[in-house]
């Protein structure tokens, strides 16, 4: 079973720069499509970023140019490099592990852009 664990996020204000981390355990990391959305108060949730299992990233419009993600199979991790975050980015960000049919999520880790 595909355990996930979402860490990094915090208070920071508008400008500033977060980076998440989620360690994947429980399955073979290298085969994955990663990806992390996200869910704000209200709203469904989005696709932020995701990265094949060859490492080709792809962004949603809102975040293309500020955010980064990446991955490391030496550590079962990948990672959400957040920059230039607006107040809009706040949210409850969310890791995912698919393959296949088969998708996992993590818990969570609150963002929340504000000054």
């Amino acid at each position: 079973q595909v355990h996930i664990v979402e860490s990094g996020g915090g208070l920071v204000q508008p400008g500033g720069s977060l980076r998440l981390s989620c360690v994947v355990s429980g399955g073979i990391f290298r085969l994955y499509v990663m990806a992390w959305y996200r869910q704000a108060p209200g709203k469904q949730r989005e696709l932020v970023a995701g990265i094949t299992d060859i490492g080709l990233p792809n962004y949603a419009e809102s975040v293309k140019g500020r955010f980064a993600i990446s991955r490391d199979s030496a550590k079962n991790t990948v990672y959400l490099q957040m920059n230039s975050l607006k107040p809009e980015d706040t949210a409850v960000y969310y890791c995912n592990a698919a393959l296949g049919s088969i998708s996992s999520w993590g818990q969570g880790t609150q963002v929340t852009v504000s000054s």
